[in-house]
């Protein structure tokens, strides 16, 4: 297959626009999962917390998966490492995380709208690495490969990990459609962590005042 040029670049401006647009809709109001769940939602309309992250983690692994079994590409180290970083990431989230959850039920559209997301997602960065990705020799000692840092004293250190990671990942891949992943993420669980860490205040009085919310020492 060859690489889908337009495909990805529309998809990632895609994520780009859309990520605006959620980080901006996320400082007016909280998305509706997990201990922001209200007590009067129905049955009929939420998700096992366990089913749930299942259900919409399952396609960033399955996608890429199917399309590097359905796909006769030659051996890449840089390909090869990436691609499967994402996948392992997105196997511990579908297959051992969703099985040790303890959170609520979901909002039956949540778990849609992040299934959706993670199939295209799964697409964009699957397609991106097996057909237009090219690294040569010289990038094993790229120091954008090698990232990390501490994510201690912030409220949001889950989330931070996150961020980190991915926005890592959009270094070492150096890529649009990376990037535009890493946004995403960025702009939908930053909020997320500023929202538990104004939780945590209200909720604790001796709440530590020099804890961040999700970037140590920053914000």
């Amino acid at each position: 297959m060859e690489c889908k040029e337009n495909v990805i670049h529309y998809l990632s401006w895609g994520f780009i626009v859309g990520a605006v647009a959620y980080l901006l809709q996320q400082t007016r109001t909280q998305t509706p999962y997990g201990r922001y769940v209200t007590s009067d939602g129905t049955p009929g309309r939420t998700c096992p917390a366990k089913l749930a992250w299942f259900l919409q983690e399952l396609p960033s692994f399955l996608v890429p998966m199917l399309l590097l079994l359905s796909t006769d590409t030659q051996p890449s180290l840089g390909k090869d490492l990436l691609l499967w970083t994402f996948c392992l990431h997105y196997f511990q989230r579908t297959f051992i995380y969703s099985l040790l959850t303890k959170g609520r039920p979901s909002p039956l559209y949540i778990v849609f709208s992040a299934g959706v997301f993670c199939s295209v997602n799964g697409f964009l960065q699957g397609h991106y690495m097996l057909h237009c990705a090219t690294y040569d020799d010289a990038w094993q000692t790229d120091i954008r490969l090698g990232t990390g840092g501490m994510f201690e004293y912030v409220s949001g250190a889950n989330f931070f990990g996150e961020i980190l990671e991915w926005c890592g990942y959009a270094l070492a891949t150096w890529s649009l459609a990376t990037f535009s992943f890493a946004l995403f993420t960025v702009c939908s669980i930053g909020p997320r962590a500023y929202h538990h860490h104004r939780y945590y205040q209200e909720k604790f009085e001796d709440y530590p005042r020099s804890r961040k919310a999700v970037i140590p020492f920053i914000l």
